[in-house]
């Protein structure tokens, strides 16, 4: 049996405004609001990566280009 081959999300919390329009857009539930406050002032998104498939929905509706997949 081969290995899973599945991307994995990563956040770039120096983008980061809180906008929130991908805990919205998370079809999963795995994105929320963290207590981390970025350098600009705003409090980050986190991933649960338990929760997270990597479908990129996240990706598709930031703004600031926060999310990769990889």
């Amino acid at each position: 049996m081969g290995k899973e081959n599945k991307e994995k999300l990563y956040i770039n919390p120096k983008r980061c405004k809180g906008c929130g329009y991908c805990i919205n857009a998370c079809p999963q539930g795995a994105l929320s609001v963290s207590d981390f406050v970025n350098e600009k002032g705003y409090n980050t998104v986190q991933v649960d990566e338990a929760k997270c498939v990597a479908c990129g929905m996240c990706y598709r509706v930031c703004p600031d280009y926060v999310f990769e997949l990889r």
